[in-house]
């Protein structure tokens, strides 16, 4: 009787880790179908040699603020890697809000310069949200800014790449009030 528990627990453990992966592997996928419905970021897709997609970005803060999502990153349409996105930033900002990003890297140079351990951003990133609304905020390791009438419309804020990379973001959830100073900061681990 004694076994027969431990496999029905090791059972369910692993169907939990099954479906909390189909799970995750779902939520890339479902991100970059939105990305990809948008004009502004489609031509992306067809000539970047690279990009890291993060499905899920939480933020939150009151005057002290961060905000933290895993990714993955692709070469040429493969998996190359996983990423983390760390956040900081102090200033007036209060509430929470959920977004997905995606950065594409115009080159093998641009590519290469985020995978290369531990990248930040410079006050100079921008990025473009493919989502009705504005944001902005600007930042001593990074900035953001950017303002659409939503994807559906066509009418998207007009974006190139910026020192080899371009970044859009699509806001999910949440109410964020933020004037604050930070940046993103990257960390990347290859696929074995």
């Amino acid at each position: 009787m004694r076994i027969f528990r431990i496999i029905s627990v090791w059972g369910c453990v692993a169907g939990m880790l099954s479906i909390a992966t189909m799970a995750q592997a779902n939520s890339f996928t479902d991100a970059i179908s939105v990305f990809k419905k948008s004009p502004a970021v489609a031509a992306f897709f067809e000539d970047a040699y690279g990009y890291a997609v993060f499905p899920n970005i939480g933020k939150g803060g009151f005057w002290i603020g961060a905000a933290y999502g895993e990714g993955l990153v692709y070469r040429q349409d493969q998996i190359s890697g996983t990423t983390t996105l760390f956040e900081g930033s102090i200033g007036f900002q209060f509430g929470g809000q959920v977004f997905s990003e995606i950065i594409f890297f115009q080159d093998k140079r641009a590519f290469d310069e985020f995978t290369s351990g531990t990248f930040e951003f410079d006050a100079a990133a921008t990025a473009v949200a493919v989502t009705a609304g504005a944001q902005a905020q600007a930042g001593t390791a990074g900035a953001t800014a950017g303002a659409s009438v939503g994807p559906a419309t066509g009418a998207q804020a007009k974006t190139d790449y910026r020192k080899g990379m371009a970044i859009f973001v699509h806001t999910k959830g949440g109410l964020m009030v933020e004037l604050g100073i930070g940046g993103q900061k990257f960390s990347y681990t290859p696929v074995q």
